[in-house]
């Protein structure tokens, strides 16, 4: 039996990352601890709830390059009506829907006016990030009750010493809505078919400006997600953060087996992406010999050679 060449890439992420795992837990007898693991999900939580927007975006065979800025932006934004006596939901409410008008805004430009994505979501990365400053130039620490007092409640006890915090269930939850969405829905099924060929797609009858419009309104909306759950993390917002953090979603996603030319990749493979991402950074923390700057040449490595394993299915399917 044939294996579709579509999984080749998550497979190869599988590997990994059970590779990496292994590796750690060899050399360091602590690695492979639960309380290890809760922590790096609740560390990686704000980068992969953005990093599920921006499988979307990717899939469709577009790219998202405002999403750090969009965290960083949400997150003052939030702090500031905050500190202005806002209730903490309508905050968080309102960020949500700023981000999503951002998302689908940017996406109205690339359709109707036919600009390429790169170059208007990094219009988008310099206006968000401006933004931010305006709102606030300075950070702002969060000392509001729910922050303190109720979000701490809200973690589980999943093993002895090892508490999952509820900034890594908002990331678990993310994956599976948008696993949901893209696996077994009308829309998912468009956003494929388009980062396929969008060419096949319209004589197909798919809604080519609609679907993409609505794909970078989800990307916004995921963004905004990770801006509020950064504010959950940091207790604090900073218009200066998070500067580079679109990258960093963008090699998760493609670590994670989906295809920078779009139409092949699924969203648990960011999930496990993510985690390799990581993982690395954790083993070079628990070796503590090595410069912090070795995490960004292992995960450049990385992505170089999935991005070569990439062009070469591409090349057995023509």
């Amino acid at each position: 039996m044939r294996l579709n060449p579509k999984y080749i890439p998550l497979l190869a992420t599988a590997a990994v990352l059970i590779l990496v795992f292994g590796t750690g837990s060899l050399l360091y007898p602590n690695f492979g601890t639960p309380r290890v693991i809760v922590n790096l999900l609740g560390d990686q939580a704000f980068v992969g709830v953005a990093a599920v927007g921006e499988s979307f975006v990717i899939l469709s065979g577009g790219i998202d390059l405002s999403v750090g800025s969009m965290v960083a932006f949400v997150g003052i934004l939030i702090a500031r009506l905050l500190q202005a006596g806002c209730d903490p939901f309508l905050a968080m409410g309102i960020a949500l829907g700023l981000g999503t008008v951002a998302g689908a805004f940017m996406g109205c430009l690339i359709h109707y006016f036919e600009m390429p994505p790169f170059l208007v979501t990094l219009a988008g990365l310099f206006c968000l990030r401006g933004l931010g400053f305006v709102i606030h130039p300075e950070s702002i620490g969060i000392e509001h009750p729910f922050y303190a007092e109720v979000l701490p409640q809200l973690s589980i006890l999943v093993a002895p010493k090892a508490v999952l915090p509820f900034t890594a269930m908002c990331f678990l939850a993310s994956v599976i809505v948008g696993t949901f969405v893209a696996g077994f829905t009308r829309f998912g099924r468009y956003v494929y078919a388009i980062g396929s060929s969008e060419s096949s797609a319209r004589l197909m009858g798919v809604p080519i400006g609609r679907t993409k419009i609505t794909t970078y309104a989800l990307a916004g909306f995921f963004s905004a997600c990770g801006g509020v759950v950064s504010t959950f993390y940091m207790q604090s917002g900073n218009p200066a953060s998070f500067v580079g953090l679109e990258l960093d979603a963008i090699a998760g996603v493609v670590i994670g087996g989906t295809l920078l030319t779009g139409g092949v990749g699924f969203v648990p493979g960011t999930l496990m992406g993510m985690l390799i991402l990581g993982l690395i950074q954790t083993i070079i923390t628990f070796n503590g010999t090595l410069n912090s700057w070795w995490t960004k040449i292992v995960i450049g490595g990385l992505l170089l050679i999935f991005i070569v394993l990439q062009r070469l299915i591409s090349r057995r399917a023509v």
